[in-house]
């Protein structure tokens, strides 16, 4: 197996820093760590460029809040410094794995998205009668940092690009300590419950390293289970098939090869069923001619829509940013049967607003 050294150099590159600034800043130059860091970029590149070639740069303390995506999420932001580190990493060693990676990977690749993914569930729905549906349980905090440093160390020679992938991953140690219980796996004793675990949401490299920890499932399905029809978005995956035994075959032996790598299925939820039922997946249900969105994704937009009419009235919103928001949400919801959702929440409630002469806010009621 070939192995790639002579990274870090490539990492440390001004050039690749100052294209990673560029990245990590896309959208957010009005925030204030940001624009502190632009401020007097070429000094702070530098100097961080300097940390970095004399080996002393060290992550610092992650930002957490918690989302409801639908379900409760801790969200752990790194700071705008570390971003940067984290884009000219990605910029390196991404290219490495992106040509190992199976075609049906959806997650956080150029050219694919969970519009991609959809679009490719929909035509094997279309192919196969039978579905096997499978998410891994508690995937970004169960994350076992031994395997996931294994795991890029069979392709990364380089001692120094090694040792800052190790800073990164294990900044996110303990992070996730209290979102839910470690499993003992056969073989394990108590310590192997202190093993650490755990990368955070919100970082670049976790979602690529998700790739990375999931490309051995991949292969396996694709090569030794023999699915040709088969694609998986994070820890969220479809395998199809016309034989609902060879379906069930295979749900077995996903559950011992993920219990090698320290995961585990949520397995009360790996079913399988006909795909004529509609397939749940990545906020929708699919069919094999058309696709619903799930319902709490309906309701969730309602509320929020609800809350941007307040804020527009209270003057915390403005009509442009009300627009971006909205439009973003019909273009991902018009990849489905949507129509009559959208007509029903957006033309229920006319927006009255009255400009006043000479006053910047606005009034009125919605």
């Amino acid at each position: 197996m070939k192995t790639y050294k002579q990274l870090y150099s490539q990492i440390t590159d001004f050039e690749n820093l100052r294209i990673a600034f560029k990245r990590a800043a896309r959208g957010k130059r009005k925030k204030a760590d940001v624009a502190t860091f632009e401020f007097d970029l070429e000094s702070n590149l530098v100097a961080l460029q300097t940390d970095l070639l004399e080996e002393t740069y060290q992550p610092g303390p992650y930002f957490n809040f918690r989302i409801l995506d639908p379900k409760p999420r801790l969200i752990s932001a790194a700071p705008f410094r570390d971003r940067v580190v984290h884009h000219a990493l990605c910029q390196v060693i991404e290219p490495i794995w992106e040509r190992r990676f199976i075609h049906d990977t959806y997650a956080c690749r150029i050219g694919k998205g969970t519009h991609a993914a959809l679009d490719r569930a929909t035509e094997f729905s279309r192919r196969y009668p039978y579905v096997l549906k499978c998410d891994i349980e508690h995937f970004f905090p169960a994350m076992d940092h031994v395997v996931l440093y294994q795991q890029l160390a069979r392709l990364i020679a380089d001692p120094a690009a090694l040792l800052l992938c190790k800073k990164i991953i294990d900044s996110g140690a303990g992070i996730h300590k209290n979102e839910f219980e470690p499993t003992l796996f056969p073989g394990d004793d108590l310590f192997a419950l202190s093993r650490p675990k755990g990368l955070p949401i919100g970082n670049l490299t976790s979602q690529f390293w998700a790739n990375v920890y999931l490309n051995p499932l991949d292969q396996f399905v694709k090569q030794k289970l023999g699915c040709r029809a088969y694609l998986r978005y994070v820890d969220d995956f479809l395998l199809f098939s016309d034989d609902k035994a060879s379906l069930h075959q295979w749900r077995e032996r996903i559950i011992d090869f993920l219990a090698g790598f320290r995961m585990t299925l949520h397995e009360n939820e790996a079913v399988v069923f006909p795909v004529n039922t509609g397939v749940p997946f990545l906020g929708w249900r699919v069919y094999s001619h058309y696709r619903r969105l799930k319902r709490r994704n309906g309701v969730a937009f309602q509320r929020r829509f609800a809350l941007m009419r307040h804020e527009l009235v209270s003057g915390r919103l403005t009509h442009a940013e009300m627009n971006a928001s909205i439009q973003s949400w019909v273009a991902h919801v018009e990849h489905g049967n949507t129509w009559r959702l959208r007509r029903s929440i957006l033309s229920r409630h006319l927006l009255p607003i009255t400009f006043e002469p000479g006053r910047s806010g606005i009034t009125g009621k919605v």
